[in-house]
């Protein structure tokens, strides 16, 4: 057996989010050099059940072994139905397993993909379940960066919380861009309220949802994002207001002062 071909694979099922529990089945199926073969993983999140089968295949040429695709079935609670999606493992950064689940979940998550000609570049990728393939797979909708979709300035429209702590922000920017809906702290009328986000890319925008998980109306997440926006404003007028009195010296106030009274007089 090929033991770097054997690495190899073992850290890309990995880091393709299935864990190290499949390397004792993968080694022993390369031991049996069979020309093909699957592995089963199962994964719950919240009450979802994702059910994954790798597909593997040996070269015609070499003894090597190569990680082609998993094929995901989404068995959500209370529905009789499934959905079905098969990801394809590229050269470059392939969709994990959360990420395929949120994908599947209608979300959008944020990859460096890889074109044709072997450039990369950065793109939102999203399932199109209104348009699929011969084999039943959905396409995907890629909102490339020209598209003008900045996730940091979005957030930034709102009166969230944790955007205070570079930190916190920088998590919460990664949490979105994996396609996760991310709790977030928004401060209303001097209260702290927990509600839910999506990144929004065809849109532009966020999805909001409050701490039920009930998605807000567009109007509500609208006067949301105005209300911050008129706190911002008023903010910065007010520091530029301390500002200029700050940078006058005594001799300037004074005069100001003494023009003030004329003026009333």
């Amino acid at each position: 057996m090929n033991e770097k071909n054997f690495d190899y694979l073992k850290d890309q099922v990995k880091y393709t989010g299935f864990g190290e529990a499949l390397e004792g089945e993968l080694r022993q199926n390369i031991e049996q050099q069979q020309a093909t073969f699957s592995l089963k993983h199962d994964a719950f999140y919240g009450d979802d059940k994702v059910s994954a089968e790798l597909n593997f295949r040996k070269s015609d040429q070499t003894d090597l072994y190569f990680f082609n695709s998993y094929k995901v079935n989404l068995q959500k609670e209370g529905k009789p139905e499934s959905l079905e999606q098969t990801f394809y493992i590229n050269k470059g950064s392939n969709i994990t397993l959360k990420e395929a689940y949120n994908l599947m979940e209608g979300r959008a998550v944020n990859k460096d993909l890889t074109n044709r000609e072997g450039e990369t570049y950065n793109a939102w990728v999203q399932l199109d379940f209104k348009d699929a393939d011969a084999n039943g797979n959905f396409r995907q909708k890629h909102y490339h960066e020209n598209y003008g979709y900045d996730i940091d300035a979005v957030i930034s429209k709102h009166p969230i919380k944790e955007l205070d702590n570079p930190s916190h922000k920088e998590d919460l920017l990664n949490s979105l861009k994996k396609g996760n809906r991310q709790s977030a702290t928004f401060l209303k009328d001097g209260q702290e309220v927990k509600q839910y986000i999506e990144a929004s890319p065809q849109f532009k925008t966020l999805t909001i949802y409050d701490a039920n998980h009930k998605r807000l109306d567009t109007r509500q997440a609208k006067e949301q994002e105005q209300s911050q926006a008129q706190g911002k404003d008023q903010k910065h007028e007010a520091k530029k207001t301390q500002s200029a009195a700050e940078d006058d010296g005594p001799g300037e106030q004074q005069e100001k002062k003494q023009r003030r009274k004329k003026q009333s007089l």
